[in-house]
């Protein structure tokens, strides 16, 4: 059949002689049929797509002008098949069915472009997406290896010294494993060893230094029953002794004394 005669056949854009062809092609031939149902399916998508009110005033024009073509149209003569030597021949097309044909080939290209278009689009957004889960992902994982690398150094560094700080009167079954290097000026407390009761969400615990008999403030940290890791905490190069109070959440800026849970000194 010729090229564009099944597009316009679903816009409706043929004689009633090419019509009936269409559809006698498409009775015996399964493959005419189902291209005809996957161009109106198309066409119907796109024009869901890409559907817009038109004014009032365009309306009528447009409508005028469709029931202006359908009175030409209907004035058109077709002829009928004619059997020479056993050969079937079509009719021959009107002088401006080119451009017709040539139209609605193109219709239909453009909606199959825009449809692969908007699928290609939806796999690159998937595509993003899985791109900054991997991103986020890897950066976590350096984040941890730099972590572990630093408890690895605690371990394996002889500058530090650990040191047990044991509970007070008020929480006398609190304890508490530190360890600081006064070359490096590092101190790490080991949640694993950390036994205090749970602390709620408007406290924290805070740890201090004695320097001179002055407290320093060395940070703030939860107490978490599942916690296996150690928390670097704030730089000091000296101190006479080390303690923990129970804050509000965020700190003090000096020591609640009657809330203090554990203290040791080297």
């Amino acid at each position: 059949m010729e090229t564009g005669i099944l597009e316009l056949y679903v816009l409706g854009d043929i004689t009633p002689q090419e019509k009936l062809q269409v559809e006698e092609m498409a009775a015996k031939h399964p493959l005419i049929k189902a291209e005809l149902e996957e161009i109106e399916l198309s066409m119907e998508l796109y024009a869901q797509e890409n559907a817009i009110e038109p004014a009032e005033a365009l309306r009528n024009r447009v409508l005028g002008s469709i029931l202006t073509n359908f009175g030409d149209d209907s004035t058109f003569t077709t002829t009928a098949s004619e059997e020479k030597n056993n050969v079937i021949t079509l009719p021959a097309a009107k002088p401006n069915s080119f451009y017709k044909y040539a139209f609605a080939a193109c219709l239909a290209l453009l909606i199959a472009s825009g449809i692969a278009i908007m699928g290609l689009y939806n796999k690159l957004q998937d595509s993003y997406s899985q791109i900054a889960t991997l991103q986020n992902n890897n950066q976590h994982f350096a984040n941890q290896v730099n972590f572990k690398e630093g408890e690895l150094e605690v371990l394996r560094d002889s500058s530090f010294k650990f040191l047990k700080l044991q509970g007070t009167q008020h929480s006398p079954t609190s304890g508490l494993t530190l360890a600081w290097s006064p070359a490096k000026k590092k101190v790490w407390i080991d949640l694993r060893s950390l036994k205090m009761p749970l602390n709620d969400k408007g406290h924290q615990y805070q740890l201090w230094a004695l320097v001179g008999g002055k407290p320093v403030d060395l940070g703030v940290f939860d107490k978490d029953q599942d916690s296996t890791d150690m928390k670097e905490m704030k730089s000091i190069a000296s101190a006479d002794a080390f303690a923990v109070t129970l804050e509000p959440r965020g700190g003090s800026a000096s020591p609640t004394m009657d809330q203090m849970v554990v203290i040791g000194k080297f």
